[in-house]
């Protein structure tokens, strides 16, 4: 006796499922730019390579005789796949079948995926459209009953999500409209991008928000603009693929889970290479600006710099990179913003950056340019200071190899925060350094009032006083007392760099630090 009938009709189960929301629904979903989630699924993977859990899970129709003539498959699509050779996990929504919402949902696919990226140590992609299996006002009548947020398989949701951001990278993807639940999905993400016309994420959508007046479109609520400048997402492209490349590369500097270190990839640079460039490129006027990811372009592997949340606390600079082959975590002040001070965003990112490099053990490189925290009423109405001293703490808190390169500015509290306080931290000068308690600017007139006001020419001896007190700003003043252990050549950059992660290389141990990553 052979089980061919019971294969046949697994086959045509698998075949219903395949055709997702049926031919109408992948067509809308075409026609307004978006993939289909199989599509995106084999988007993201190496060719050929998932494997599929729970495909046939859904609703089925029977004939009178109890055969089977149709199956509406769940909305959620998950399983295992390869990126570059490396196994992960992937589950994605399918808009096609009940616009994602909580109708089509087997919530328990959901959790499984994340449960199963936990416990075999496997990196998790979250490909989200809709609620993403969240709430439907609709559920009320097809259930006969409202549900009450959080129990069982939602809590269990919110549980492993949770515990994954301590243990495996997690990478979302936004590609539509994308609210409640799911919005919370792709917030609670290491790295999270979303597409620029085709998505749009908000707590609630534009129908319930005019409820409370506000009569906006979707992407005047959520659109990529909004979420990237406030933080809410690190990314926006143009396209899906884009999309998918970004999280492949994201992938790639990072171990499978925070029981392996990150991988080293060959690296055909000289660890000596030298760019002469690197001796014009601070102003010697300090009033101007200079192009800082120039600098970390001309340090880091050729092409290996992949910057994270740009549009959000734009003072500082932070992103995954490649010194001789090993991924670093790279911080850096962007002068072009507020003279690179530290505002409540950027000390947020900072954060959430410091968390994200212990959780993985990668080892810190901070380019520095920090003329303290930003000043004025603004400063005072986000509670700047508050966020710094959150900053100082996760510095203090942070246990991984640090080096900081002192490229401008140092000033104040902000600029105390350049290495982790008590500890080790190595930390090069360039001549270009400029540091204190506080700028000059604005200080001399107070300190130096009374001789200022006796002078014949006020503005000729505040200008006198200003130089005879930058010369005693030196940095090589600074060296003589070992309050700066090596003032360098900036050509000789790259070479101590690539020494630090070498040294850095042998204490990055695997397991679960002190304190992980949270959104």
């Amino acid at each position: 006796m052979s089980w061919q009938s019971e294969l046949d009709e697994l086959r045509a189960r698998e075949a219903f499922a395949r055709q997702m929301g049926g031919p109408d629904k992948v067509k809308r979903q075409h026609d307004g730019g978006r993939l289909t989630v199989r599509e995106r699924i084999e988007g993201v993977l190496d060719a050929g390579s998932f494997h599929e859990v729970g495909g046939i899970a859904g609703k089925a129709s029977y004939d009178d005789a109890g055969n089977l003539t149709g199956l509406q498959a769940a909305n959620c699509v998950f399983g295992r796949g390869m990126i570059a050779g490396r196994p992960v996990v992937v589950c994605g929504d399918d808009f096609t079948v009940r616009g994602g919402s909580a109708d089509a949902t087997i919530k328990e696919k959901t959790v499984m995926a994340e449960q199963m990226a936990n416990e075999f140590r496997l990196p998790i992609i979250r490909i989200i459209e809709g609620s993403g299996g969240g709430g439907s006002v609709k559920t009320i009548e097809t259930t006969g009953r409202a549900n009450l947020p959080g129990r069982v398989a939602g809590t269990a949701g919110y549980h492993w999500a949770s515990v994954n951001l301590g243990t495996v990278p997690v990478v979302a993807l936004g590609l539509g409209s994308v609210a409640g639940l799911g919005a919370a999905r792709l917030a609670a993400s290491h790295y999270s991008v979303m597409t620029k016309t085709t998505s749009a994420m908000f707590v609630a959508g534009p129908p319930v928000v005019e409820r409370i007046g506000q009569k906006l479109t979707k992407q005047e609520l959520g659109g990529w603009e909004i979420q990237t400048r406030a933080g809410a997402v690190d990314h926006a492209v143009d396209t899906e693929a884009e999309a998918f490349a970004c999280s492949r590369r994201f992938l790639s500097y990072l171990p499978s889970s925070i029981y392996a270190t990150p991988p080293v990839v060959a690296c055909a640079e000289s660890s000596n290479r030298r760019d002469e460039a690197l001796l014009k490129v601070i102003p010697k006027d300090r009033r101007r600006v200079y192009k800082m990811r120039t600098i970390i372009e001309t340090l880091v592997d050729h092409d290996s710099f992949f910057e994270m949340g740009q549009m959000f606390g734009r003072s500082i600079i932070t992103g995954l990179a490649r010194i001789d082959g090993r991924s670093v975590a790279l911080m850096a002040g962007d002068p072009y913003h507020y003279a690179g001070a530290w505002t409540a965003d950027a000390c947020a990112k900072i954060i959430r950056f410091v968390d994200l490099a212990q959780t993985f053990h990668l080892p810190v490189v901070h380019l520095v340019d920090c003329p303290g925290f930003l000043v004025g009423l603004e400063a005072e109405k986000t509670a700047t200071i508050r966020a710094g001293v959150r900053a100082m703490a996760a510095l203090d808190q942070c246990t991984v190899p640090w080096c900081s390169i002192i490229v401008r500015n140092v000033f104040g509290v902000a600029g105390a925060l350049h290495q982790p306080p008590g500890r080790l931290a190595l930390r090069y000068a360039w001549p270009s350094g400029h540091w204190g308690s506080l700028p000059l600017e604005g200080g001399i007139e107070a300190a130096y009032r009374a001789d200022i006001d006796a002078a014949p020419d006020p503005q000729a001896k505040l200008a006198e006083i200003e130089e005879r007190l930058n010369r005693l700003r030196s940095p090589f003043r600074s060296a003589e007392t070992f309050w700066v252990e090596e003032i360098i050549d900036p050509r000789d950059t790259r070479k101590l760099l690539c020494e630090f992660v070498h040294l850095a290389e042998p204490l990055l141990t695997p397991g679960r630090a002190s304190f992980t990553m949270r959104p």
